[in-house]
């Protein structure tokens, strides 16, 4: 999925591992909202109409274009759904990405209010529209859609929330705030990577680099995982703890690997500091 870029930032918080969790999944996935047991059925094919069939379908398209970039072809899609079945939250979810990355701010802010107008405990939604309101830098709003969706009971997605949420407490300069919220992730999650590289690199702003060593680690020693920016970080970080050869290792695979990244550029410049 497509990860919405934050405008205006001078440092970019590793947006590219960020996209394997940190916003949320395609919109054609529906969240179960009500409590086991609460003596309502459960909805299965059998009980999908004609137009509920044709606008999941539409969804389907509309999430596969979304994924590819292809986004007024998506809205297309979108907007096929919703005359299917006008009261679909999930198209109003998609939508609002929509709309967020084509830069409709005022559309894309409108969809994600009727998405949860129609669907009021859709945590997909709470987390889409918060890292959206992230973004545009309206902190409390966006950390307590974070907090509802963390609320709800059903929600099997706390780890990716809660990573986001440390994400964007990151970007209003609460530090302290995002790594306890980055450590829960973790703690739900450990062997996910972008909980690992954000963490690291929270770590790292306030100093503790020891303790950023750790989880760095724990990320290039995975070779699928590892990265410029996974890279640059483990290098800055042994860097600060005096290790210089290690520093070196790490800043000549940067080169042989990634030659044209930012990232290696910084190296050869020793711009450990940036």
């Amino acid at each position: 999925m497509t990860m919405l870029s934050m405008p205006g930032r001078k440092r970019r918080w590793l947006p590219a591992l960020l996209l394997i969790a940190a916003l949320a999944a395609c919109a054609t996935r529906t969240t179960v909202t009500e409590s086991v047991g609460d003596g309502k059925d459960i909805v299965t094919a059998s009980d999908e109409s004609d137009a509920g069939k044709r606008a999941r379908l539409r969804m389907e398209l509309a999430s596969g274009y979304f994924g590819r970039g292809q986004m007024t072809t998506a809205l297309d899609q979108v907007k096929l759904a919703l005359q299917a079945d006008p009261a679909l939250g999930e198209a109003y979810n998609l939508r609002g990405l929509i709309y967020a990355n084509l830069g409709d701010d005022k559309l894309a802010e409108d969809s994600f209010r009727r998405a949860l107008q129609l669907n009021p405990r859709d945590a997909d939604t709470m987390q889409n529209f918060g890292y959206y309101l992230c973004q545009k830098k309206r902190y409390p709003e966006a950390s307590a859609l974070f907090d509802q969706a963390l609320t709800l009971p059903q929600y099997r997605d706390r780890s990716r929330t809660l990573l986001t949420k440390g994400v964007c407490e990151a970007f209003a300069g609460q530090l302290p705030e995002s790594e306890a919220t980055l450590l829960r992730a973790y703690q739900l999650d450990p062997a996910n990577p972008s909980i690992s590289v954000n963490l690291s690199e929270v770590l790292y702003r306030r100093g503790d680099y020891e303790r950023a060593r750790f989880y760095i680690r724990r990320v290039n020693a995975v070779q699928q995982f590892t990265g410029a920016q996974t890279l640059w970080l483990a290098a800055r970080v042994e860097h600060r703890l005096g290790n210089v050869s290690g520093a070196q290792e790490l800043g000549d695979q940067l080169r042989h690997r990634f030659p044209d990244s930012r990232e290696a550029g910084s190296f050869e410049r020793g711009q450990f500091d940036e």
